[in-house]
């Protein structure tokens, strides 16, 4: 049996829309105020695709940012995979659309939808298809237009959410770095907390649904929350036992950008002091599937990780889902 390649991240790019909508700016379109959003959420800003931008336009802009710091070309990619609650369509896939957009001729493709885990969910498989030796290198994005999913007329969602992409070309590292461990999860019973109510067949979109609201994204906030940080403390704790490290091993931890008490609390449970954890979420709001890509490609820009660091991702989203995963950066 021939021995596993190591699988790595060889390079990462991100892209947010033009438009920015602010705290301010909700303060006129709901019964919202400034104080109020950044008091509970840390969000400051978001980021909202154009009435010409789709999802995979957004997936396009980071994949080609991130196949130009790798240095290749779109016959290099073997493989395209887009996490995404927001696809262009139900079919055909968006990843395939983004393969055609991308020109990359010989890449198989295909979307999965693990909500805002997908990043995690992604960069997991992937090392997989590159240890196993089935692809070379296998491009990964996460990537949301969720402005368009979320009722603007609701304060306790329209507040939160943006829009933007991020991505990972994965491909063979240096013996010992790379992927080193994951630890994916989920809780299908909890569905409901978090959802689109009217989205597919189980409960098709049809007049009654659009009039009731329910073609948009319900969250129950508290309870998603609780669930939020108890499953990613448990994750990166899992994680990091399979990897054989502890929290002083760790050079930076980033999790899901959804909401800075979440991403605090966590932090504090797991015991990770405030300069190990990276924080955007004040300027993007929650990207679901984007933001753990987007932050990673902000950390790398900054120089937060050099070669041999230890990287803790973790995410939890809509499924319910959940998961972590460790890289020793190279």
């Amino acid at each position: 049996m021939a021995e596993m390649v190591s699988a790595g991240i060889l390079a990462t790019g991100h892209y947010a829309p033009k438009k920015i909508l602010t705290n301010e700016d909700l303060e006129r379109m709901v019964e919202t105020s400034d104080e109020w959003i950044r008091t509970r959420t840390g969000i400051e800003t978001r980021h909202i695709a154009s009435d010409s931008e789709d999802t995979s336009d957004l997936c396009v802009h980071a994949a080609k940012a991130a196949m130009e710091k790798a240095g290749l070309t779109p016959d290099d990619i073997d493989f395209i995979m887009v996490g995404t609650a927001s696809p262009d369509y139900v079919v055909p896939s968006t990843a395939c659309l983004v393969q055609s957009k991308l020109g990359c001729t010989h890449a198989g493709a295909m979307d999965f939808s693990a909500g805002c885990s997908g990043y995690i969910y992604g960069v997991t498989l992937a090392a997989q298809f590159i240890r196993s030796g089935l692809y070379k290198h296998v491009l990964v994005i996460g990537a949301e237009v969720l402005s368009r999913l979320v009722n603007w007329a609701d304060r306790s969602t329209c507040i939160l959410f943006g829009d933007g992409a991020g991505a990972a070309i994965m491909g063979p590292v240096e013996d010992g770095y790379g992927y080193i461990a994951s630890e994916l999860g989920s809780d299908g019973s909890l569905g409901g907390i978090l959802n689109i109510p009217a989205s597919g067949i189980a409960e098709p979109v049809t007049h009654r649904a659009i009039d009731s609201g329910r073609i948009y994204i319900h969250m129950e906030g508290s309870e998603v929350f609780k669930h939020a940080v108890r499953h990613m403390e448990a994750t990166t704790q899992a994680v990091m036992e399979k990897a054989g490290i502890g929290i002083d091993d760790v050079a930076l931890f980033i999790a899901h950008q959804a909401n800075y008490r979440i991403i605090h609390s966590t932090a504090k449970k797991l015991g990770v002091p405030e300069d190990k954890v990276y924080v955007n979420v004040n300027k993007y709001g929650n990207t679901s599937a984007a933001s753990v890509g987007i932050a990673l490609d902000e950390a790398v820009a900054e120089g937060r990780l050099k070669k041999g660091d230890y990287l803790v991702l973790t995410g939890f989203g809509a499924g319910l889902t959940w998961g972590s995963v460790v890289l020793k950066w190279c």
